[in-house]
């Protein structure tokens, strides 16, 4: 991204400002899209329309790609739907149906019919019939394709031709005489073997590819396997049917980690720091509501147990933030562990018996050094020099539910994500507050019981 002084924008709203197009078109005419598409992010839809209007169709195209969803839907409703289709014209059939996809069931059939490329059209119709959230929702049907057994001369012939609508050329994609993939054949073959009589002599056979219906997340570990950058899109019977780039799967991983990274947060949906106060409100409210549910049922707990616990072990209240506090940390982080693996293909659902014994094994050592320094800090600092029996108890209950919290924690943030992942529901929710507050709750009880325990039998105290 080019680095835009503080003069340079001061000029640019001026211009803005004063409606002045010709100097403003020549202010920015040799930017590169997404560089103005930065510049029009900063300003309010009609001044971001403005731009775009001196723009030619083709980089006003690049620059509405550019743009991020929220700011490119505030333009689209602005623009008129014959501005949108001359736009749309002008973009690989993948990135048009991005930008349609945000417009409503009635100025979508509106905005298509006004697209003059009939191919265009029909590639976009057929594009919007897969889930968003699968390969052939992502997939591109620009690419160049050959039949096996035509000879070398027609295949450089055949890509001629295909590549003059194409911006970038990554393989090409050999077929039989029913469009079914049979292969890829490297633009470097046209060199060393010039003189081959059939392409499916020369071409590399079988490729990776992915069928329509897989979803985006499978594809996106496919990409990082293999090291691709394309992967060609096949149908249920193995028909071509487009095919998949390196910088669509970089805005889909970023975008998940997006989400994950919001979800492990507390934030239940995808929101952005332009978003409205209502917005953000609704999307950060219902996990802060659990975390006050757990902070009444910890304070319940506490309160069941008041007369015993204040009254024969007094010090246990100052460790009563280490245990929630380590039982929650723990949790994050053995959720976190199990989300990431299986957010990249590391851990398999199969193979989750093993991970939570291995996460048993860790959780036995974190447990035993955590509670054993808890222990010997309570021994050389005890809570109650003038009774060193209430003392004792006191480490003993602290140490004890330390152990036991943590083992526990590690367990059920282990545990959780695993059953959401089978449940096909998204795992990143339990590096949330919902195993912290989970673990909270747990671990109070485990602290009380055990120190209700305790009392009774060591100071015979009837609890």
């Amino acid at each position: 991204m080019k680095e835009f002084t503080k003069e340079y924008i001061e000029k640019l709203n001026q211009l803005i400002e004063s409606k002045d197009s010709e100097q403003l078109l020549e202010l920015i005419a040799d930017m590169h899209p997404a560089d103005i598409a930065e510049i029009v992010s900063d300003l309010d839809a009609e001044e971001a329309l403005f731009i775009m209007q001196l723009l030619d169709d083709e980089t006003a195209a690049d620059v509405l790609v550019e743009l991020d969803e929220d700011e490119r839907a505030d333009l689209l409703e602005l623009m008129s739907n014959e501005e949108i289709a001359r736009q749309l014209e002008q973009m690989d059939a993948d990135d048009a149906v991005d930008v349609i996809q945000e417009l409503d069931e009635e100025d979508r059939e509106d905005v298509i019919k006004h697209i003059d490329d009939v191919e265009q059209a029909g590639d976009i119709v057929d594009l919007l019939q897969y889930d968003e959230d699968t390969a052939g929702g992502h997939m591109s049907t620009e690419m160049i394709v050959v039949n096996e057994n035509m000879s070398m001369p027609d295949c450089i012939k055949a890509m001629r031709e295909q590549a003059e609508d194409m911006d970038e050329i990554y393989n090409i994609y050999v077929v039989d005489d029913d469009n079914r993939l049979r292969g890829i054949f490297p633009l470097k073959t046209t060199i060393t073997n010039p003189s081959a009589s059939k392409i499916k002599h020369v071409m590399e056979p079988d490729p990776i590819s992915v069928k329509t219906e897989t979803p985006i997340e499978d594809v996106a570990l496919d990409f990082e396997k293999y090291d691709l950058v394309a992967m060609p899109v096949v149908d249920s019977i193995g028909r071509l049917v487009g095919r998949i780039t390196v910088d669509d799967i970089i805005d889909q991983v970023r975008e998940q980690s997006e989400r994950d990274y919001q979800l492990a947060s507390g934030i239940s949906a995808d929101v952005e720091t332009a978003d409205s106060v209502w917005t953000q409100f609704r999307a950060r409210f219902p996990w802060l509501l659990i975390g006050i549910v757990g902070g009444i049922a910890n304070a319940l707990i506490l309160d069941g147990d008041n007369a015993s616990w204040q009254t024969y072990l007094p010090g246990m209240a100052l460790f009563i933030p280490l245990i929630g506090g380590t039982g929650g940390n723990v949790g994050t982080q053995s959720s976190a562990i199990v989300v990431q693996g299986l957010a990249n293909g590391s851990l398999e659902l199969k193979n989750a018996g093993k991970h939570i014994l291995k996460e048993f094994g860790v959780a036995l050592l974190n447990a035993i050094i955590i509670a054993g320094l808890v222990m010997l800090y309570n021994w050389i600092f005890p809570t109650n020099p003038d009774n060193m029996r209430i003392s004792h108890l006191t480490s003993m209950a602290v140490t004890i539910s330390l152990f036991s919290v943590v083992l526990f924690a590690s367990v059920f943030g282990t545990f959780v994500p695993i059953m959401l992942e089978k449940l096909k529901i998204d795992p990143a929710i339990a590096t949330g507050p919902f195993v912290t507050v989970t673990n909270d709750i747990v671990g109070m009880l485990i602290y009380m019981l055990i120190s209700t325990w305790l009392i009774h039998h060591f100071l015979g105290v009837a609890v």
